[in-house]
């Protein structure tokens, strides 16, 4: 389900994320239902980059954690993050797919174990003088190891949230469920990414420190290693 209403904010939002926790990642879900670009700032366990930056901020290292300067908001806990970006950014209630359920924990916990809890611990790394760009949504499995591998080494990023905003784009990228040539909604975020492009792929990476840009998760993964791990 994508939310097609939303307002960007003038100021981004930052969340203070572990790509591995549950909770963090029902607050994607919705960023990624709002369209909402965001940057984050990973805080694996044992992180030395951003967790106290985090503690400074809200008072304890707890995770996720939103700050908005938009709104001068500095908030824990993944339920009201949701109702805050959904009231604030579409005003509106949470939709129903998008409420918190008492099982979403442990099965977010069973599908990072079936990761290999990748994402959860810091690993030795090289921080980017400048914060990288990564086009991506949250349901993609491709995607996700790249925000994980982001996160093992505690790069900042600014996550361009690519949704899927019609039934037409439902699919892996060469095969979506219409067939034909793809062809997005004019006027949004896919269709603008397109237009530079010339298709609609996640992930996609963009390093300001080298000027580098790139598609497919396993040719982003050795880049990240090479230019990044230590």
């Amino acid at each position: 389900m994508v939310v097609k209403k939303s307002v960007q904010p003038e100021q981004p939002i930052i969340l203070y994320d572990m790509e591995a926790c549950p909770f963090c990642r029902r607050v994607r879900e919705a960023l990624t239902a709002l369209h909402l670009d965001v940057e984050i700032r990973p805080c694996p366990k044992g992180g030395q980059n951003f967790r106290e930056e985090a503690a400074a901020l809200g008072g304890k290292q707890q995770f996720p954690l939103l700050v908005d300067k938009n709104t001068g908001t500095v908030m824990y806990e993944s339920n009201n993050i949701v109702a805050y970006l959904f009231r604030e950014y579409a005003g509106r209630p949470v939709p129903k797919f998008y409420r918190g359920k008492a099982w979403q924990p442990a099965l977010g916990s069973v599908a990072s174990a079936a990761s290999a809890l990748r994402g959860l611990r810091a690993k030795a790394g090289k921080r980017p003088e400048q914060p990288l760009h990564l086009w991506s949504f949250e349901g993609s499995p491709f995607s996700r190891l790249v925000r994980e591998k982001l996160c093992e080494l505690e790069i900042p990023y600014t996550l361009h949230n690519l949704g899927k905003e019609h039934w037409s784009e439902v699919g892996p990228a060469r095969q979506r469920l219409k067939p034909g040539p793809y062809t997005p909604i004019p006027g949004g975020k896919r269709d603008a990414f397109f237009q530079v492009h010339k298709r609609v792929q996640v992930p996609y990476l963009e390093d300001p420190n080298t000027g580098e840009g790139m598609f497919e998760s396993a040719r982003i993964l050795k880049y990240l290693d090479t230019h990044y791990a230590a």
